[in-house]
Parts: structure tokens; C-alpha cells; sequence
């Protein structure tokens, strides 16, 4: 079993920075494809990025390329998502999540471990 919780949400402007963490307990990450996800109100939980167990491959959204940057520190057990130039679009309940092994993925239903979310509000 795997917790997850993530950090590091918040209020900012457009254009503005953050840093979402996702700590995880319970099982080391080393062997886990991560991936983050966003659910906007009234919207479905949407692909964000991804990154294998390796760290070797990522993915992204197409809107969010070339602003969002997905990392991992196995050592730290910790999963980050640094996102840059945000816009009000990006508004949303962000959430990260485990799977055991295999490539990164961009499905919901291929990720076995969700954590709580962390509310991102980008002001305009």
C-alpha cells in the first residue's frame, strides 16, 4: 500500500510560480511510474504529466508543455511538479498518483494509488 499526500498548493497570480510536492509513505517510490492529474470545478480529473519509475521518460499535457516540469527525488520519496507561467485555466484540485512499474501513462484507470489533492487558484 502506498499514501501519497501532497503539498505545496495555493493562491497566486498569473504568471506567477509554484512547486507541488508529493510525498509518499508506506512503500519506496523507486519502482513507481508517477503522474499528476487536475480536476477543475465541474470538469473531469484531467492528464497533467507523468514520469517513469526511472525518471529516464516524462509526458505532458499539451497544455501545459514547455511550463510544467515533472521530477522525482527517489531518495526522498518525493515527486515534484514545478509549474511556471501560470494561468487562470490552470485552477484546480491537483492530485498525484502511483503506478507499480511500466511506462508512464496519461489514463486515470492505469494508476493504482491517488493521494487527497492541493488546491491551485491562479488569479487573473
Amino acid at each position: 500500500q502506498v499514501q501519497l499526500v501532497e503539498s505545496g498548493g495555493g493562491l497566486v497570480q498569473a504568471g506567477a510560480s509554484l512547486r507541488l510536492s508529493c510525498a509518499a509513505s508506506g512503500r519506496t517510490l523507486s519502482r513507481y511510474t508517477m503522474g499528476w492529474f487536475r480536476q477543475a470545478p465541474g470538469k473531469e480529473r484531467e492528464f497533467v504529466a507523468t514520469i517513469k519509475w526511472s525518471g529516464t521518460s516524462t509526458g505532458y499535457a499539451d497544455s501545459v508543455k514547455g511550463r510544467f516540469a515533472i521530477s522525482r527525488d527517489n531518495a526522498k520519496n518525493t515527486v515534484y511538479l514545478q509549474m511556471n507561467s501560470l494561468k487562470p485555466e490552470d485552477t484546480a484540485v491537483y492530485y498525484c498518483a502511483a503506478r507499480m512499474g511500466g511506462l508512464e501513462s496519461a489514463i486515470l484507470s492505469a494508476y493504482d494509488y491517488w493521494g487527497q489533492g492541493t488546491q491551485v487558484t491562479v488569479s487573473s
